[in-house]
């Protein structure tokens, strides 16, 4: 099973349009993938069609040792499944605070369902909380979705310092996949240049001993696309809402490099067809 968290500290950058619209890219190409909602916002179980009602099972009651991670997840549809948030979430960060082991939470909880998936990706909250190092300490890579404006190169450094860390106390193996350009408008030259420096960056970082230094900036740039954005108000991926789309084209150019990044690629692809 190969496990992703998707993180970035600032909101509204496509940190849960990439979660959601790579997950179902992948269920697409035959992957068995499960969402997990660790933001309290419970953006992504919106955007998937689903909506807890308070006590109703979720990622809350699984980290409070009250659920399973099984009983929580709900299949969505053909080799999607979901296990939801509720703003009860929020209350994690202070009741887990006293808890041993708490930050090792959702890892254990991944190992009951390892054989169960191909692909597991997280959906972070927009802080670097409890909640966001139980995502980094059960993962094995990280996504970093980013805007090209040179305010996010700032953000960028405070990240990868919570990445190196908890690389470093909790779970070695970490590493950071990538950087996923969002709202991407190939017309600018801010774009042009952002994309430049942080390319240039991980290309510096070659042969460090930093969990970062195989990183990548995705080639597939998430354009600008007033489907993705509508998207989440009917509760559909856009390969459901607006399968033609240049959103559905660029997550599915996404997805594919995941997979051939794992020898897998069109051939999954053209399988699952």
């Amino acid at each position: 099973m190969r496990s992703i968290a998707v993180i970035n500290q600032k909101g509204g950058v496509g940190k849960t349009t990439t979660t959601v619209n790579v997950a179902a890219a992948l269920a697409e190409s035959g992957q068995r993938v499960l969402v997990i909602d660790m933001d309290p916002q419970a953006h992504a179980t919106l955007h998937m069609g689903m909506e807890l009602a308070p006590g109703e099972l979720s990622i809350y009651q699984v980290l409070c040792g009250k659920s399973s991670l099984e009983d929580a997840t709900r299949k969505i549809e053909t080799n999607l499944s979901c296990a939801g948030s509720h703003i009860d979430l929020a209350a994690a960060e202070m009741e887990l605070s006293n808890v041993d082991g708490r930050d090792l939470i959702l890892r254990n909880r991944l190992e009951e369902v390892s054989e169960d998936y191909d692909y597991v990706i997280i959906d972070c909250p927009p802080s670097l909380g409890v909640l966001t190092i139980n995502a980094l300490a059960a993962v094995d890579e990280v996504i970093l979705p980013m805007q090209p404006h040179f305010l996010a190169l700032h953000g960028l450094s405070k990240l990868l310092q919570t990445i190196h860390l908890v690389a470093q106390q909790l779970n070695p193996t970490l590493k950071l996949m990538g950087v996923a350009f969002c709202m991407f408008d190939s017309g600018t030259r801010l774009a042009a240049e952002v994309s430049r420096d942080v390319e240039q960056f991980f290309e510096q970082s070659r042969g460090q001993a930093v969990p970062w230094s195989e990183a990548k900036v995705f080639s597939s740039r998430i354009r600008r696309n007033i489907r993705l954005a509508e998207a989440p108000s009917f509760g559909r991926s856009i390969f459901n809402y607006a399968p033609e789309s240049n959103g559905a084209v660029d997550y599915r150019q996404m997805a594919d490099e995941l997979l051939m990044s794992r020898g897998e690629g069109e051939s999954s692809r053209r399988v699952a067809a």
